[in-house]
């Protein structure tokens, strides 16, 4: 009898109770703190010949978030890009080279820190589906603005931003183009293999208990949803963009599974870079190399100063050393293809609105 109960006892315990604590605790380690881009890499409008700036904050699911619109003087207007940033390295900031550039090339923008980020409320990210919660409202909001209303509406994101885009297809099919760089199709896909990088082979079994999780923290109209089924729901022309080299988001989990699907309509361009891994997709091979060497040296001066690397040391030596021009230059031959994409898509919009 007693052997039989605590046969029974043992597999409840572990999963009912390791699992769910396991889930969570790797949930935690990632989410459940705030992210600040530093001050060393921050980018201010006077940074860029002519680019403005204005707040417009918003809400999102109970949080106020910092909202940007982005602009230039006289400038011709196509359509709105709404940004949507990356995970770990602050708000919307460090994309401003970007937003420069749609600017300067027929755009407004309007973009935001998500939950958690630089000036938006919230203590923590709370989760990746965050991300499409964010970007929703984001898109919402923008479509109660005035000056907005009557604009074609595309998007463009990195990594989780790239996430948020793909899935937040699901929920507006107003949105006529959109870019994803180094995106993933599922929360749970990335989880599971960032999981497996931290904690070993265990993470293979917690994924129906991040779904749990995320289903509980989201709700099912975030929690469920994927890109590709984002993708089939939208007429909208989408770019995306990976490198086979990309360790932080394997291609398999996003480029591989939307190439497989959709390789062959005309909606979809695909870029497949083969050595620019997770962060240089957007930019130049001259920035590649300077920020490459820049790192070198930075490690070497780290090993030379007692090996010990710390924020402080990192912010002193980067403020001394980093060229943010020369070192966040955007690929202009992408940034075009981007802007194409935008404007066939946006023109089409307008000339139906015209009966052109």
């Amino acid at each position: 009898m007693l052997i039989a109960i605590i046969l029974t006892v043992i597999p409840v315990t572990v999963f009912f109770i390791v699992f769910p604590i396991a889930a969570s605790s790797v949930y935690k380690s990632v989410f459940g703190k705030r992210y600040q881009t530093p001050s060393w890499i921050k980018y201010s409008t006077g940074d860029f010949d002519g680019l403005q700036v204005e707040r417009s904050d918003f809400q999102s699911a109970g949080v106020t978030l910092a909202g940007y619109k982005y602009f230039k003087n006289s400038q011709k207007i196509n359509g709105l890009v709404i940004v949507a940033h990356g995970l770990g390295g602050g708000g919307h900031n460090s994309y401003m080279p970007f937003i420069d550039y749609f600017t300067s090339n027929g755009y407004l923008v309007f973009t935001y820190d998500a939950r958690g980020n630089d000036n938006s409320g919230g203590y923590c990210v709370g989760g990746l589906p965050q991300g499409i919660v964010d970007l929703d409202n984001a898109i919402n909001y923008a479509g109660s603005i005035e000056e907005y209303t009557n604009l074609p509406i595309v998007l463009f994101g990195h990594s989780w931003g790239g996430y948020s885009v793909g899935n937040v297809l699901n929920l507006h099919s107003e949105v006529k183009a959109a870019v994803i760089i180094a995106g993933f199709n599922s929360s749970t896909d990335l989880i599971s293999y960032q999981g497996e990088r931290m904690v070993g082979k265990i993470a293979r079994v917690l994924p129906p208990y991040i779904r749990l999780l995320e289903r509980f923290k989201f709700g099912r109209k975030y929690a469920s949803l994927t890109a590709v089924q984002g993708m089939k729901k939208t007429d909208a022309g989408i770019l995306i963009a990976h490198s086979k080299d990309d360790t932080t988001v394997p291609s398999q989990y996003g480029y591989d599974k939307y190439y497989t699907l959709f390789a062959d309509s005309e909606r979809f361009t695909f870029i497949h870079s083969e050595d620019k891994g997770h962060e240089y997709l957007m930019y130049s091979d001259n920035a590649k190399i300077r920020r490459d060497r820049l790192n070198a040296d930075y490690k070497l001066y780290i090993e030379n100063n007692g090996g010990v690397y710390t924020s402080e040391l990192k912010a002193e030596y980067m403020t001394a050393h980093l060229d943010k021009k020369q070192c966040f230059e955007p690929d202009l031959i992408f940034m075009k293809n981007v802007i194409s994409l935008y404007d066939k898509y946006c023109s089409a919009e307008y000339k139906e609105q015209n009966n052109e």
